[in-house]
């Protein structure tokens, strides 16, 4: 079963669709439990970095999801917001994150760059977890913030704004994406059934035609 977080600052329906789309079996997890059965995680990501880590807090998803993804190894997806809590520490609200991952997350510079970002931009990935080095297209952003990881193999892709911020990242079984995969068509749909096809645990698809 892929478990789609769906908590107050996410995006959860568009992604929700999205996995639809491809006729992957999927359902909202909306406490801690619903992740026992998960064969794959997705956390979407709107608004801030605290926004995000008090509302999983108040739903007790933070301890939930460390021993599902951090512990049992199974697959993750972040999604914009998703990413950025994966590290450390966030400079927006200076807020302590997640900190899987080293790192933290800084603001665009206002003096070289209009924030936020708001749409398409090419992002290259630079290594092959579930893509191919070199690999090239178009996603959607709509950020003010990058991550900055402290071990540079945590980097999966980057793209250009301003100079090159970080785009993905990828450890393990950790992965997660600046950019909206929900938004950005085909590319985005078809990162997000490689995802999900590289890392076949029991997972369904739809019984019905789609």
């Amino acid at each position: 079963m892929i478990r789609i977080i769906d908590y107050k600052a996410g995006n959860a329906p568009s992604v929700m669709h999205a996995v639809k789309k491809l006729c992957f079996t999927a359902e909202y997890a909306r406490k801690p439990a619903d992740l026992a059965d998960a064969t794959h995680i997705i956390l979407p990501g709107v608004g801030s970095a605290k926004a995000t880590m008090e509302s999983l807090g108040e739903m007790g998803m933070l301890s939930a999801l460390e021993e599902e993804v951090l512990q049992k190894k199974k697959p993750f997806l972040g999604i914009c917001v998703g990413l950025q809590i994966l590290f450390e520490h966030s400079e927006e609200d200076d807020y302590k994150c997640l900190g899987w991952l080293k790192g933290r997350v800084v603001k665009f510079d206002t003096a070289q760059v209009r924030v936020p970002q708001m749409g398409w931009n090419q992002a290259c990935f630079e290594k092959t977890p579930i893509t191919y080095q070199g690999d090239k297209d178009y996603y959607y952003f709509v950020n003010s913030y990058h991550a900055v990881p402290s071990d540079k193999s945590d980097i999966w892709a980057v793209a250009e704004y301003g100079g090159d911020f970080v785009a993905a990242v990828n450890r393990g079984n950790i992965y997660a994406t600046q950019f909206h995969v929900e938004k950005s068509g085909e590319a985005g749909i078809s990162l997000i059934n490689r995802f999900i096809l590289s890392n076949v645990s029991n997972v369904q698809k739809e019984s019905v035609s789609c």
